[in-house]
């Protein structure tokens, strides 16, 4: 007869936590479904700060991010590098997985430690459909970083010219 109460080592539960991180890395949105659905912690977080949520996101599996979501994962929690979400998707260059962060309550202005929003990203790497969207979403292309710089100037200095021309338009 097993002892059902039976505690986790602490190496176990160590194991246990970086397959359920790999399980968002790697997208396997039925499975965090299932953990989840059995009491697993929507907002857990690893070594970095990174939360299941930032990992489905920055790896670009909007499923597994929808599910994060409907389980109450916050959007708004940064890793310890002050990154959001949001801003790994739109580094990435995923417009899927921002628009469903924005569905799911990520803030469009919210920002990293910095100051740098999920746009200046955009615009620095050339993402000109992310651009477009989060504009639309009420992203401000005037806002400025804690050094000044704002997602025009972010796309200048990257050399990133679609950016460039479709920033310089609105900014005028």
């Amino acid at each position: 007869m097993s002892d059902k109460s039976r505690q986790m080592s602490p190496e176990e539960a160590a194991e246990f936590a970086e397959q359920v991180f790999n399980k968002a890395r790697d997208g396997d949105a039925a499975m965090l479904a299932a953990l989840l659905s059995k009491g697993l912690p929507p907002n857990l977080r690893n070594h970095k700060g990174d939360t299941l949520l930032m990992l489905a996101a920055y790896h670009g599996h909007v499923d597994a991010v929808k599910v994060l979501l409907e389980h109450n994962a916050d959007p708004e929690i940064r890793n310890e590098n002050g990154q959001s979400p949001i801003a790994g998707a739109a580094f990435k260059g995923d417009l899927a997985v921002v628009s469903a962060l924005v569905d799911g309550g990520a803030e469009v202005e919210g920002s990293s430690f910095d100051g740098r929003t999920a746009l200046m990203m955009a615009a620095m790497f050339n993402r000109t459909a992310i651009v477009d969207y989060l504009i639309s979403k009420g992203a401000d292309p005037k806002a400025k970083d804690a050094n000044g710089i704002t997602a025009l100037d972010a796309a200048k200095t990257m050399g990133a010219a679609d950016t460039l021309a479709q920033l310089s338009k609105l900014v005028g």
